[in-house]
């Protein structure tokens, strides 16, 4: 019982304070998140500061874009066994002494957009650099890098790039980079920005 209420005490402090910081820089915010639910956050990824959504284990690399709706999971109900309830695999309901499912986590690489609504599964694993995941999709199965997937169960629609811009992109390695740097690689290279039809005014 100490546990649960600690547990619930963790989450309430650690909404209360991403209330109070900023979410693509906060060191402080990424060091609880760390230390309390062995979630790690990448410096400017955002949206994903959330242990209900998030289970232990997770990993964000840096500047991903993750909607207030999208979840994952480290677990599926066993299908294959007799009993789908977690009394027969989860032991805090006393039926078993240890966990008898081994938790999945999730490596989320840098620069990853997933869309409002998006699901994924214990079973994916990896979810590639600069993917995106479009709204609503299921993901089962590990996403390569750049690729951008969708539907349920989700599916591989088309890469974002051709394999040279990849190559260009990955070169650069300007995931590692700080803003004011970011600034410069852009200026530099301003094809890289978005269409003026595919901005907002």
């Amino acid at each position: 019982m100490a546990t649960v209420k600690t547990d619930k005490w963790r989450k309430l402090a650690f909404k209360l304070l991403r209330l109070r910081e900023d979410q693509f820089t906060s060191t402080r915010l990424r060091r609880v998140y760390r230390d309390w639910f062995d979630v790690e956050v990448g410096l400017y990824s955002y949206g994903c500061f959330d242990p209900a959504r998030f289970p232990p284990g997770t990993r964000f690399g840096r500047y991903c874009s993750i909607a207030n709706s999208a979840a994952s999971f480290d677990t599926d109900h066993p299908t294959e066994a007799a009993i789908l309830h977690p009394v027969a695999y989860h032991p805090a309901f006393g039926a078993v002494e240890d966990w008898t499912i081994q938790p999945q986590p999730l490596v989320v690489e840098d620069d990853v957009w997933l869309g409002h609504n998006v699901t994924v599964l214990a079973s994916t694993g990896v979810i590639g650099r600069g993917a995106v995941v479009a709204a609503g999709a299921v993901v089962k199965d590990a996403v390569a890098p750049y690729m951008i997937v969708g539907g349920v169960p989700a599916r591989p629609l088309r890469p974002r790039f051709e394999p040279e811009r990849i190559a260009e992109i990955e070169a650069s390695r300007w995931w590692t980079l700080e803003p004011p740097q970011v600034k410069a690689l852009l200026a530099e290279r301003p094809n890289w920005l978005p269409k003026a039809s595919s901005r907002r005014v």
